[in-house]
């Protein structure tokens, strides 16, 4: 794991500010100009300790923050402080595995100074810190692997994987239940590279995680280019920012003019104000322990209008945004995922994905949580509404609305049976293989009877690597007893790395699906730049998406944009295709 370029100590100085007062580079050329605004952002001085993710220049990187009590005049009685680290560019760069030592590096760094009272920091206190970067820093031009990408099952289940350590895409369970059927609407703007922020309180963890899992969502079919039959005309997965201040707006513009999109997370309220800079906002101070609501979602929208027009006028606007009814199906099939394991793994309380999360207890959140949830209540309604409204005009999985399991089961909106996010279906003639091999169900997961039967996941032979499934088994990792966790930890890991595969293959599996539905619909690759797509609305529902919906509409625009090699989109909307569509002629 030698890949650092840099470790560097960021406090608050009372008159100076926010600075960096320790680093070592392993070249002067890395600059680390204003890190110490990420490192450090708004807010943070309300909490004990948080990790912060973030990135400078294209290098990925994390820090430990801690609040430590000090009597030093003007601080007010704690030093603001965070270790962090920066690391080589490399296809998938992996800070989180330096978490763990830089929690421990910030203890062993103000340990003197609690117990001697001394003030100031010295060079023999940075001693074990400077010993960690000299071990870890870059000696290898290919990082000794540590940057590679070789498919999910490889990074999360390899010989190199470690579960003690936990890689933010081992989260995606646990984030889907907090973001819900709005998880589709993030999706979504991922796979059309559009410009992500997310608004959070302190502490950010939750919020830094996020934006890695939401990058991964689709990041197999966005960084494997090669094996793609319709590449994107951007390479790599969407920029991951992390964390942002006010210090990153010109930072914003500039990569917005890339088109590859990005990712990121800030504390500063201003940006709620600013919406031309991005393109989707997720509010998460709207789902904390004392609000039993969900993150709220936010659209930005240019304004048409004189006043716009004018160089003080406002040019862009919130809109609220929730999930479309053609992300029913999809939903259901990753809540019946969630469901499988959410008697072991939801029932562990997880204070790194909880946003929000104060590290002072309020006594009123326990009687808050014991309300109804107004919001998902709603979320239910709505979801068994479209269910039945999209079972009227998309009959092309008839199991979903069958009377198999009896007539008192029409209309559960159930996802039994091959259907058609399955690549299997995606690709029928290609290499691709089955997908629902253990358990029949897309994941590729065994039942529920053998979930808790570790040699079973060793031999499951799911691999997300390259699209395909493969039949060969998977590294195993050691069995309980063979590490320090106690039985039922290593059951909880064990269930969640396989959900967190299974739900992976589920967004690559629609994804790929929809993909490879544009790709029947675009001539030639010669002829793709001077071509037009005409759809009608028979044709958006070939996608999966609703033909009224002006938000898959936008979305099918951003794949035509991204994976249609310079065609354009123009969606039909006469009477007679909508006519057709409500009274089932001509579909």
């Amino acid at each position: 794991m030698n890949d650092l370029v840099a470790i560097f100590h960021a406090s608050f100085h009372p008159t100076r500010g926010n600075i960096i007062d320790w680093s070592l580079k392993a070249s002067e050329d890395l600059n680390l100009d204003n890190i110490e605004f990420n490192a450090l952002p708004s807010g943070l001085h309300l909490i004990e300790q948080d990790t912060v993710y973030f990135s400078k220049d294209g290098h990925q990187g994390v820090c430990a923050f801690r609040r430590v009590k000090s009597t030093e005049a003007g601080h007010r009685g704690f030093r603001l402080s965070s270790l962090g680290v920066v690391l080589a560019k490399s296809t998938r760069p992996k800070p989180w595995r330096h978490v763990a030592a830089l929690k421990n590096l910030i203890v062993m760094l103000y340990a003197r100074m609690e117990v001697s009272d001394t003030l100031q920091l010295s060079e023999t206190d940075y001693q074990p810190s400077r010993t960690y970067f000299e071990e870890h820093k870059v000696k290898a031009v290919d990082l000794g692997g540590a940057g590679d990408w070789s498919g999910w099952s490889h990074e999360l289940d390899g010989e190199n994987s470690n579960p003690s350590i936990m890689n933010p895409t081992l989260h995606l369970p646990h984030l889907l239940r907090i973001l819900g059927p709005s998880t589709l609407t993030l999706y979504k703007h991922v796979i059309g590279r559009k410009r992500i922020l997310i608004y959070t309180l302190p502490p950010v963890e939750a919020a830094c995680i996020l934006c890695h899992v939401a990058a991964d969502f689709c990041y197999e079919q966005q960084v494997d280019s090669t094996s793609n039959r319709l590449p994107g005309k951007n390479k790599g997965g969407i920029d991951v920012l992390g964390m942002i201040t006010l210090s990153d707006v010109d930072r914003l513009q500039a990569e917005s003019k890339s088109g590859r999109g990005w990712i990121a997370c800030t504390t500063d309220a201003i940006f709620l104000e600013r919406p031309s800079y991005y393109d989707l906002l997720i509010d998460l101070t709207t789902s904390t322990p004392n609000k039993a609501t969900r993150p709220t979602f936010y659209s930005s929208r240019p304004i048409y209008s004189q006043q716009a027009s004018s160089s003080r006028g406002p040019t862009h606007r919130l809109s609220a945004i929730r999930f479309a009814w053609s992300d029913v199906k999809l939903w259901y099939e990753l809540d019946r995922i969630l469901q499988l394991d959410s008697s072991t793994c939801h029932s562990t309380s997880h204070s790194c994905c909880t946003p929000g999360l104060s590290d002072i207890p309020d006594p009123k959140s326990k009687l808050t949580n014991s309300w109804t949830d107004v919001w998902r209540v709603y979320e239910d309604v709505c979801l068994v509404c479209a269910g039945l409204w999209i079972g009227s005009w998309r009959g092309n999985s008839i199991q979903s609305y069958s009377t198999s399991n009896g007539a008192e089961n029409w209309g559960s909106i159930r996802l039994e049976g091959d259907d058609d996010l399955t690549l299997n279906t995606i690709a029928a003639s290609s290499e691709g293989g089955q997908i629902r091999t253990l358990g029949a169900g897309i994941e590729g997961r065994p039942s529920t009877s053998s979930l808790t039967n570790k040699p079973m996941r060793k031999s499951s032979g799911m691999f997300l690597g390259s699209g395909k499934a493969s039949s060969s088994a998977t590294t195993p990792i050691p069995d309980a007893d063979a590490d320090s966790s106690t039985p039922i930890e290593s059951e909880r890991e064990d269930m969640q790395l396989r959900t967190t595969l299974a739900l992976l293959q589920t967004f690559h599996a629609h994804t790929s699906f929809q993909l490879s539905t544009l790709e029947s619909l675009l001539p030639p690759l010669d002829d793709r730049p001077n071509h037009t797509i005409y759809l009608a609305p028979k044709d958006i529902l070939a996608f999966e998406l609703g033909p009224f919906s002006s938000v898959d509409e936008r979305y099918l625009d951003w794949l035509v944009s991204e994976y249609g090699g310079g065609a354009t989109l123009v969606v039909k909307r006469g009477w007679k295709d909508l006519f057709g569509i409500v009274f089932g002629y001509g579909c």
